[in-house]
């Protein structure tokens, strides 16, 4: 907390004309730390959404104009933003070049991941309490969690998509007298502790800025600590998109023909030069993985979504959106510690995307 108190950091906070901002202000002050530099046109609850195309700060820069606008203004490093019903929280830093870095969900998974487990260490020096802890994160976001938890010894879990299945796990594991510190999704979604079993930007926002005012005293940025983050625990570079289809058939289609790709029941053993190493299908309940090949998520016939693991340490899945007609694919390259050259692993992971959207997805056959 003196920390807090002390810190020179200024933080500008954007509710995107919805509800998070008194809320984000009283949990500063609950923190004591200062108040963030609200965005005036921007503060109070109005569903026109008048100053943003499209008011979810997933989207990027462009959600965020006005913030930054402000942050030159008042001297502000760091921008919190919230979505309109401030459940999700974007941060973005600025750098030493005058440029500002967007974290994506995935990295500010990681490094949320990272302060909470620290602060968890600690507090608890019995070397026997970490049996009992807890990690979670969707199956489509980033295995980063999985390889701190590796190292640090605690438990990781992964659930279906969406803040449903990680709530109730983390309440069944609460139940069993397990402590559950974290679980995220990539679309910036985070629970920062136990109190609320959902996402929640306000708590992860006053967290995300207890964090930045931390390191600041060890004259870190957030960009400078998931790099170290990284480096510690391995590179995990993701890469997500989608192709629209309005057409359920050619999306079934797509699906099956990756069922029976090579004659029936045969999933995919290459995808052009990048061997498959391992399949789980959470339409059907196969995976490959395991010793009884049946899934042990929870499968739904009414949804697609495959998951494919390569040799080279790549993972991506493709799966149909619930709500839009959308095939989405997410794909992360996770390398070992030690293997820090971070262009060369992007480069593998763009050619594993195209490799995925020429031969799995067949945009110009499927008319994606």
């Amino acid at each position: 907390r003196n920390i807090n108190k002390e810190t020179k950091l200024k933080f500008v906070h954007t509710s995107v004309h919805g509800v998070g901002h008194k809320f984000v202000q009283l949990a500063f002050k609950a923190f004591d730390l200062s108040p963030p530099f609200a965005v005036p046109e921007q503060k109070d609850p109005d569903p026109e959404f008048p100053t943003v195309k499209y008011p979810n700060p997933e989207e990027g820069k462009g959600v965020l104009t006005l913030s930054f606008a402000l942050a030159e203004k008042d001297g502000a490093k760091i921008v919190l933003a919230n979505d309109p019903d401030a459940d999700r929280l974007a941060v973005a830093e600025k750098q030493e070049s005058g440029e500002w870095k967007v974290f994506s969900g995935n990295e500010l998974g990681a490094l949320l991941g990272w302060w909470i487990f620290t602060c968890w260490k600690n507090q608890n020096q019995d070397a026997c309490a970490i049996k009992d802890v807890y990690m979670l994160s969707s199956t489509v976001s980033s295995k980063i969690l999985r390889a701190i938890a590796l190292k640090e010894g605690f438990h990781f879990e992964e659930t279906l998509t969406g803040f449903k299945w990680m709530g109730n796990r983390a309440k069944q594991l609460m139940d069993q007298g397990k402590a559950v510190l974290f679980a995220f999704e990539e679309a910036i979604g985070y629970m920062c502790c136990p109190a609320v079993l959902d996402k929640d930007g306000v708590s992860a926002a006053v967290i995300a800025a207890e964090m930045a005012s931390y390191l600041a005293t060890k004259n870190l940025s957030l960009t400078q600590q998931l790099k170290a983050v990284y480096d510690e625990y391995g590179f995990h570079i993701t890469k997500a998109s989608y192709f629209i289809c309005h057409d359920p058939k050619i999306i079934e289609q797509l699906f099956e023909n990756l069922r029976n790709y090579e004659g029936k029941n045969t999933y995919p053993k290459f995808c052009g030069r990048f061997k498959v190493s391992g399949v789980r299908d959470l339409t059907t309940g196969y995976d490959s993985s395991q010793p009884d090949q049946k899934a042990i998520l929870p499968t739904s016939k009414s949804s697609q979504m495959i998951t494919f693991t390569f040799a080279n340490g790549g993972v991506a899945t493709m799966r149909t959106s619930g709500t839009e007609p959308k095939i989405k694919y997410y794909s992360e390259l996770c390398a070992p510690p030690g293997n820090s050259d971070v262009e060369q692993l992007k480069k593998e992971l763009d050619e594993l995307v195209n490799a995925l959207e020429k031969h799995f997805f067949q945009p110009e056959k499927n008319n994606l």
